[in-house]
């Protein structure tokens, strides 16, 4: 993922930096389309092959680590496939599988077989994006704490960071290697680097590394093609097998998810792709599927916006236009940053506005997708297209200046033609008539033929056909929309959609000269129609359903978006370890929120779905043989035939039992003083010593930083500092210059005097601050500063070459008021309990901080908190400090549906600052700062809450005000309910409270 703060410069630079290149780059043409260690995955100038067969992969980035049910994985690739997606992209995070250098864990959700394997039950094949860096919003990019201290410039040659990374690229590459297709497993792609194309002044790509990075890989086992994703067409890390680049056009500003730049659709890839590497497929390894929203963001509800329906119908298509046949979106399903798994620039949720929600629900793009997705799917003729007029194409094919038009015809069967139509100004709403000339094998043609003018609507774009075969129907032009066809029993089922009320043609071309009529067998549309030499045209309006017979041989479905997006097409599994990739035999079924799978027995058709609502029926076109009796999640259910002889069901009855959550407010809490570290009968003398010494040269600024938290092995959550000190009596305060990250904030205590905080906004990282003592200190007299600062993460580090990474998570400067005679005598510091030897092996070391709760385990469940006050969150405290609390409840919620939950919290009091996190079963799965938000809603996966039985709560509250400050409400909510045949769930491990030998 492109550094989201740079990005928007980055697609701006990006065109400029195209054309200065001109379409020349640094490439060596291959002989053959194979890297010689295999010949399962090949390729050539138009596509990727598996086994020799041409495949188009349309797929999307999910990240494991992000989410840590591994059971859930599956019901998420299964979406993915329902889609018309056959594949998936995923980063792996090299920091959290090697948290201190030497000892890589796999334990529990770092395990990457999980993942593997749900993607093999669901017939996805998987793109591996190992790194060693990967940015993707994550702490450090991807990088181990610990190689914070780690001397000299990574991602280059340095000896010290490849050094670094031998033991986890030679781990993590033999995993995958065992997963790779070659031996039976759905590995396809092994992605070199991330991004690889911007280096810190004065350096340059270090063609050294790459080669290197290449070696270790296939030294690892990797010997299918791998591939690297430069930021944009830039032609950087050429050497690999497959070259591609990343583009997110329409940028990252959510707070206004309606406009978008008049340029904003991108024309020129093709061309830069033809530049570097001809002899391959155009390749865009990362596409937007989403935003990234930040720290006082507008919420990816808005993000969701942004790269919505509309957003998807112009820049996807503008990709097909393209001839990109390998096209993966970031993200496609988001997850979430619990614990400290994200960089400073993010908060909790990763939902990222993506078509699969982050509780795994589907967005309207979801369905949009689907309809792009098919179409892909069963149009061979575009794997070995080409566009032809790149840059000439303002008015061509219509005349009409306001219209661009691509056309990009297949250059092996020299056929078909995909005219991909699109708005001039990008952020235009207006409406534009047109028609559409074009060459065909009828000759030009001027279409509409019949009467009237086609329509396009502002943020909208279509994809006409040309010559288009759907099995033996060949479809002289159509400007419908194809979202599918399959050939069942002898007839062809087409399915044609535009947006409600459009006036669209469809003609089709014969072999003889008799010409047969269509008829309208279902629906209230009505058509005109017209034989002309050996075709039938026929107009018509896309107005809810209407089905045409054309002859006997083809059945038109003539459809509104609306009701297009209710088709599903599944395939049922073939034999053998590949069952569930077939492409063989489709089903068509239209109904239901979602269509899992279908399976064929003899003369059983079985059909696996979900409901969010009750539906009248479901219509199903499949083999009549196959389909006497058909199965719906396991029940038979009652069919009957339409007049045009596909199945139609009874009414479908969504389960949707009623489920009461407990409520929060009225439970029992325990709380207990989380701050005793500044009381004087608090003793840190099991504390590490912070008494190291490193410089760094940061972005030019010397930067003596032996008080960062990471020299010390603690690299996530919050962190706190003592300094011990003998008054000279002439100081009067405290200057202090912390470093947390965006978003961060700090507070600070005189023995157990309250000082102040910096409460931290959405713009500063850093925060110099001034505090007075409230009292004349006596001359030779003992002191404490006690500092509580927020770790909002390790930098990433997007330009190679650079030690973004290693900025300071500390206090950088501090300097005395009114001495400056006056010295710490010794400076201590805590983070999570045994820092990188991280206590609690089962949830990771990113899931604790080093408040004195989580060092003492009091987030976990079994811990006896009866000797505790009563007391809740939103109750809170009347005081500067952190308070801690806990409760425990009940979950009951049945089987058989899908009813995700979250966390709300609400916050309407001015003037107050505070940050909370919130633990279940003593996993971290929130951090709220009430005055910088956005986000109030934290979303809880089933696995980490027990639906079935009991579960711990925990909830820290820093009130960084003399005030205090409480919650002013804290619930659980459903955030959806479906009745689902969802794979089981397995709680993760939850592990009770043990006594934590050493805990301080």
């Amino acid at each position: 993922m492109l550094l989201w703060t740079f990005s928007v410069l980055l697609c701006a630079l990006s065109v400029a930096f195209a054309k200065s290149r001109g379409i020349s780059g640094r490439h060596v043409l291959r002989q053959t389309q194979t890297n010689g260690l295999q010949d399962i995955v090949t390729w050539d100038e138009y596509s990727f092959m598996i086994n020799g067969e041409r495949i188009a992969l349309f797929g999307g980035e999910i990240h494991p680590y992000r989410m840590p049910v591994q059971s859930l994985h599956l019901d998420v690739f299964q979406k993915v496939k329902a889609l018309g997606f056959n594949a998936v992209s995923f980063y792996i995070f090299w920091g959290i599988l090697e948290p201190k250098r030497g000892e890589l864990s796999f334990e529990g959700f770092r395990d990457l077989q999980p993942f593997f394997d749900a993607a093999m039950e669901a017939g996805i094949y998987l793109i591996a994006r190992p790194g060693p860096y990967i940015n993707a919003e994550t702490t450090g990019g991807g990088f181990p704490g610990w190689g914070t201290s780690v001397s000299g410039l990574w991602r280059t040659s340095n000896s010290s960071y490849v050094d670094a990374y031998q033991n986890y690229i030679k781990t993590v590459g033999s995993k995958i290697a065992e997963n790779q297709i070659t031996n039976g497993g759905p590995v396809i792609l092994v992605q070199a680097e991330n991004e690889y194309s911007g280096w810190q002044e004065p350096y340059s790509e270090d063609f050294v590394y790459e080669s290197r990075l290449l070696e270790d890989l296939r030294a690892a086992g990797i010997v299918v093609p791998i591939t690297t994703n430069d930021a944009w067409p830039g032609g950087h890390y050429l050497e690999v097998d497959v070259y591609g680049y990343d583009s997110y056009p329409n940028g990252f500003d959510c707070a206004h998810p309606n406009t978008w730049l008049s340029d904003a659709v991108p024309e020129y890839f093709f061309g830069a792709h033809e530049g570097f590497n001809p002899e391959d497929l155009n390749a865009v390894y990362e596409f937007q599927g989403g935003a990234i929203d930040g720290w006082g963001g507008a919420g990816y509800a808005n993000c969701a916006v942004l790269t919505g329906p509309e957003f998807e119908r112009v820049f996807y298509k503008n990709e097909f236009a393209m001839s990109t046949t390998m096209l993966s979106l970031y993200m496609l399903y988001g997850g979430t940053n619990w614990g400290g798994i994200g960089m400073p620039g993010v908060y909790t949720s990763y939902d990222y506005g993506s078509a699969i929600a982050e509780d795994r629900t589907l967005r309207e793009k979801y369905y949009e997708i689907k309809l792009q997705a098919n179409f892909w799917a069963v149009s061979p003729a575009y794997l070995t297209s080409r566009p032809m007029n790149i840059f000439a194409s303002q008015a061509a094919f219509t005349g009409n200046n306001a219209l661009k038009t691509t056309q990009t015809l297949d250059a092996v069967g020299n056929q078909t033609g995909f005219y991909v139509v699109r708005q001039t100004d990008a952020s235009t709403n207006a409406i534009q008539t047109y028609q559409l000339t074009v060459p065909t094998s009828a000759g030009e043609l001027i279409i509409p033929q019949l009467e009237g003018n086609l329509t396009l609507s502002g943020k909208d774009s279509k994809i006409h056909v040309v010559d288009y075969q759907a099995g033996s129907t060949t479809l002289l032009y159509s400007t419908g929309e194809i979202m599918t066809w399959a050939t069942i029993d002898g007839r062809d089922i087409i399915l044609i959609y535009g947006n409600e009320g459009e006036i669209h043609e469809t003609a089709f071309k014969f072999n003889t000269s008799t010409v047969p009529s269509a008829s309208v067998v279902s629906g209230s549309g009505t058509i005109k129609q017209k034989a002309n030499g050996n075709s039938l045209v026929i107009q018509y309006k896309t107005t809810g359903q209407t089905v045409v017979a054309i002859g006997s041989k083809a059945l038109l479905y003539i459809l509104d978006r609306d009701n297009a997006y209710e088709f599903w097409v599944l395939h049922p599994p073939s034999a053998g370890p590949f069952a569930h990739f077939s492409t063989e035999n489709p089903i068509i079924i239209k109904g239901g929120y979602l269509m899992r799978s279908v399976f064929i027995s003899g003369d059983t058709l079985s059909v696996t779905g979900d409901l969010n609502q009750t539906v009248s029926s479901l219509e199903i076109i499949a083999p009549a043989a196959s389909s006497k009796v058909v199965k719906f999640n396991g029940k038979p259910i009652h069919t009957g035939k339409t007049a045009y002889g596909t199945l139609k069901t009874t009414q479908v009855i969504a389960t949707l039992p009623s489920v009461t959550l407990p409520n929060l407010s009225s439970l029992k809490w325990k709380t207990a003083d989380s701050l005793p570290e500044i009381t004087s009968q608090y003793s840190d003398e099991s504390w590490t010593v912070a008494n190291r010494t490193i410089t760094v040269n940061l972005l030019g600024v010397e930067v003596t930083a032996n008080l960062s938290a990471s020299l010390y092995g603690y690299h996530t959550g919050n962190t706190l500092w003592r300094g011990h000190f003998n008054a000279s009596g002439s100081e009067t305060g405290i200057t202090l210059d912390v470093w947390g990250g965006l978003a961060f904030g700090y507070s600070i205590w005189l023995d157990s005097d309250f000082l102040g905080s910096w409460e931290g906004d959405a713009s500063h990282s850093t925060f110099e601050g001034t505090f007075d003592f409230p009292r004349v200190l006596v001359a030779g007299s003992s002191h404490v500063i006690t500092v509580l600062q927020d770790h909002m993460g390790l930098e990433e580090n997007w330009a190679s070459a650079g030690e973004q990474f290693k900025t300071p998570r500390g206090i950088v400067n501090f300097e005395f008021l009114g001495s400056n005679t006056t010295k710490v005598d010794v400076w201590k510091v805590t983070g999570n309990l045994g820092g990188e030897d991280y206590v609690d092996k089962t949830r990771g070391a990113l899931n604790e901080g080093g408040l004195f709760a989580e060092r003492q385990g009091w987030h976990l469940p079994g811990f006896d908190d009866s000797h505790w006050d009563t007391g809740s969150p939103t109750v809170g405290i009347s005081q500067a400090g952190v308070q801690f609390y806990r409760t425990e409840f009940n979950l009951n919620v049945p089987s058989g549906v899908d009813y995700p939950i979250a966390i709300a919290v609400s916050n309407t009091t001015t003037g107050v600052h505070f940050r909370s996190q919130f633990y279940v079963n003593g996993y971290q799965f929130g951090k709220y700062v009430n005055h910088i938000g956005p986000q109030t809603i934290f979303s809880v996966p089933q696995g980490i809450l027990n639906y079935q039985g009991s579960n711990t709560l925990a909830v820290s509250l820093w009130a960084a005000d003399p005030t205090g400050a409480e919650l002013e409400s804290l619930n659980l909510q459903f955030t959806a309910k479906v009745d689902s045949v969802m794979p089981p769930v397995v709680n993760v491990p939850m592990p009770n409270w043990t006594p934590r030998v050493g805990a301080y």
